[in-house]
């Protein structure tokens, strides 16, 4: 037995035999060890959420597709947000547009009201001047009607009666001028008196 024991070979493989069943047994250890770790370490969250849907694994992929979820959905928000604020920007643009046009309504209307005021009076004087022509003498009158200009003219004879137009028109007929007479601009206001009386109401 002793000659067995001395024998190298024997020696090599009883050797050889405790080395391998050490290394098993280190490595079984760190093993146990390592799959301990990654246990503790993993995100107990996630875990459990996945779990409830059915799933019973985790991986680096998914955990990074929930990192890409929850950036879109920060993304969204500030995007929300943002549209929250030029809507409320946008409104209160139309609320003071729609006080501007309220303001231009009313500037209108008082314009508006301040011509017909200014038209009322306008119409008080073509009548005191057309009073005042109708005492001047046809001459006279011929002689400040050539200086206005055939509208000013026109509303003035309209307003004067017809016996008081005709001396006029006849005088302003034989007044010389730089054409020859006036008989020219007789035939014009002529026809604006016609036309000027045609046009208003209840005129046949």
């Amino acid at each position: 037995m002793s000659k067995v024991a001395r024998n190298p070979i024997v020696i090599l493989v009883l050797g050889l035999s405790f080395g391998m069943a050490a290394g098993l047994y280190w490595f079984l250890q760190a093993g146990e060890l390592l799959v301990a770790h990654q246990i503790a370490t993993r995100p107990v969250n996630a875990v459990a959420k996945e779990k409830s849907k059915g799933w019973d694994f985790w991986t680096i992929e998914i955990d990074s597709l929930a990192s890409e979820l929850k950036g879109e959905k920060d993304r969204l928000n500030k995007l929300s947000e943002q549209l929250d604020l030029r809507t409320a920007r946008l409104a209160a643009e139309q609320q003071e547009l729609n006080t501007v046009r309220a303001d231009l309504e009313r500037m209108r209307k008082e314009i508006g009201d301040r011509v017909f005021d200014i038209g009322v009076d306008e119409n008080k004087n073509l009548k005191s001047l057309a009073t005042t022509y109708a005492n001047l003498t046809p001459r006279a009158a011929v002689a400040i009607i050539r200086e206005l200009d055939d509208a000013t003219a026109v509303k003035i004879l309209s307003l004067m009666k017809p016996d008081s137009v005709s001396p006029i028109f006849e005088e302003m007929s034989r007044t010389p001028s730089e054409g020859g007479t006036l008989a020219r601009r007789v035939a014009v206001l002529s026809e604006k008196l016609r036309l000027m009386r045609a046009a208003k109401p209840g005129a046949t």
